[in-house]
């Protein structure tokens, strides 16, 4: 009998720990047991957050961060939004908000960009169980807003489909995790694979010399710009092994390739075979932006591109940060564009649907044309 006691100590003393383990998702989405009510969570900046096992209601705060939600298929536990998701421009570029225009109807609980308002917030109703924030190091800070509002705020890194995707798939699995979506998350993280690794299967193996060069200008940046500003990692680019003549051209102080304003006389001297311009440019009006420029600058008009007809439009890559579903679309149609023969099976109008069907919920494409003058995966005319 006396033997038996530090063994059912022991045990009671097991049964106690375990118990007691909370939910750790991070970045690595690992599961573990909580208690009927509450769960911990590590965020991506490693914060350990307390949130509700079972949240019913959330909002996301920053760039991106209900897209990801969407993603998901959770938005339906939305209980507010941020003022872009209230505001309805002459252009919309955002595939998840013009297949759930419902969500422009919910209350508002702060600016754009993670400007939030704890106020607001704390006369939601319902209450959120769950603040998600994506930039945070973008408007109000998340340990301030946790400790203002009393409500747990989870950070998630948004990452990108190239250099940093592990960051976004883990930020999936994170919000998946939390939100009973974790099939859903990993649905996700195998289709983006999937395309990405289809688009390398039908472009390797081209010979360097064999390959035409490319530029993307326009590329919105926090706005509107002109055909100088582009992506030295542009990833339709990446994905179909295209030669992109801005490649490494500009880094950021960690080394990292990043967005870029290329000078005028360094294009002319690159003189790309293939011009693309990405379409937010024509949110500057009909006196500026990449088409503008390529119409009138004398200079711009002496490009190979130019002369021989060789410049197409294609879907904003940034609108609220990246839009995944655009780049992939992108890809598709760049890649039918440079290697017609790989790409003979694609028609990229219905690939950009089966795309965003999957991941936003809806067809969303024609829509999207419309408003950027339908010249989304178009030859672009530059004539005055």
């Amino acid at each position: 009998m006396h033997r038996m006691i530090p063994v059912v100590s022991f045990l009671v003393m097991a049964c106690f720990y375990l118990s007691s383990i909370s939910l750790y998702a991070g970045g690595t989405g690992e599961p573990g047991t909580g208690d009927a009510d509450t769960v911990m969570v590590t965020d991506s900046l490693g914060r350990t957050v307390e949130i509700p096992e079972n949240p019913l209601h959330v909002i996301c705060s920053g760039a991106g961060c209900l897209r990801l939600l969407v993603y998901l298929q959770a938005h339906d536990r939305v209980t507010a939004v941020d003022d872009m998701e209230k505001s309805r421009p002459k252009f919309e570029a955002r595939p998840y908000a013009l297949a759930n225009p419902r969500l422009e109807e919910y209350p508002l609980f702060g600016e754009f960009r993670g400007h939030d308002n704890p106020e607001l917030i704390l006369g939601l109703d319902p209450q959120p169980d769950i603040i998600f924030k994506t930039f945070a190091q973008m408007g109000f800070n998340p340990d301030e807003l946790q400790a203002k509002t009393g409500i747990p705020v989870v950070v998630l890194e948004y990452g990108d489909l190239a250099g940093s995707r592990e960051k976004l798939y883990g930020s999936l699995r994170l919000m998946g995790r939390i939100m009973h979506k974790d099939e859903r998350a990993e649905e996700l993280i195998n289709f983006f694979d999937d395309v990405i690794n289809d688009l390398d299967a039908r472009t390797s193996g081209l010979r360097e010399e064999d390959k035409a060069s490319c530029y993307i200008g326009g590329i919105a940046f926090k706005g509107p710009l002109g055909l100088q500003s582009t992506e030295p990692a542009y990833p339709p680019f990446l994905f179909t092994n295209a030669k992109n003549v801005a490649r490494d051209y500009g880094r950021d102080p960690d080394g990292q390739l990043a967005h870029a304003d290329i000078a005028k006389e360094k294009i002319v001297e690159w003189d790309p075979e293939y011009i693309l311009i990405d379409l937010s440019t024509v949110q500057s009006g009909e006196a500026a932006g990449a088409l503008y420029e390529l119409r009138n600058d004398a200079v711009y008009r002496t490009l190979t591109a130019v002369r021989q007809g060789r410049v197409f439009g294609v879907l904003p890559y940034n609108w609220y940060t990246q839009n995944f579903g655009s780049i992939l679309a992108d890809a598709y149609f760049i890649g039918k564009v440079l290697y017609p023969d790989r790409f003979a099976d694609i028609v990229p109008e219905e690939k950009a649907d089966e795309i965003y069907t999957f991941l936003v919920g809806g067809p969303v494409f024609d829509r999207m044309n419309g408003l950027f003058q339908n010249l989304v995966f178009k030859k672009l005319s530059l004539e005055d």
